[in-house]
């Protein structure tokens, strides 16, 4: 192997762990600072034999949006309850006071925000049949990652 290989290698290497640090570091910014909201879920079976036990997520709200464009941002209001309410589909990221952004894309013909699985650990899917809400933070620029799973009650269930 030349040195000028295991430089390129070396440095390829680097790049992909700073890559994979940043990341992690946006990800725990989001959790710690991120604004909580409660999706609806719609039913999806919770089973995988390949991949082990998980829910598969689909959201209410996503029913109630008409899209024009592979991409844009579902605006919603958060009450107290902290359930989210469809307010409207935009391309920006303008809101207004006390409405909050979530970052949509089409993939394979079907509409996502990216919180489309929730795994959980083998054998605890009768806990997580009762689950009714996704709860999710999300930034001002619509970035969004699934914390947990809540039941009927917005509790999240642990």
């Amino acid at each position: 192997m030349s040195k000028n290989y295991k430089i390129i290698l070396a440095a390829n290497l680097i790049l992909v762990l700073v890559f994979f640090a940043f990341s992690v570091v946006q990800k725990e910014a989001l959790i710690g600072k991120g604004s909580e909201i409660l999706l609806r879920l719609a039913p999806v079976d919770p089973r995988s034999l390949m991949q082990g036990d998980y829910m598969a997520l689909n959201y209410e709200i996503l029913s109630e949006i008409d899209y024009n464009s592979k991409s844009g941002y579902i605006v919603v209001e958060a009450g107290r309850d902290r359930v989210a309410k469809f307010v409207r589909v935009q391309s920006g990221k303008d809101v207004k006071d006390g409405e909050l952004l979530i970052r949509y894309k089409t993939h394979l013909g079907r509409l996502t925000i990216g919180a489309d699985n929730y795994f959980f650990q083998e054998g605890s899917a009768k806990k997580y049949e009762k689950a009714k809400y996704g709860l999710l933070k999300v930034d001002s620029d619509g970035n969004g990652i699934l914390v947990g799973l809540c039941d009927g009650d917005g509790q999240l269930i642990k």
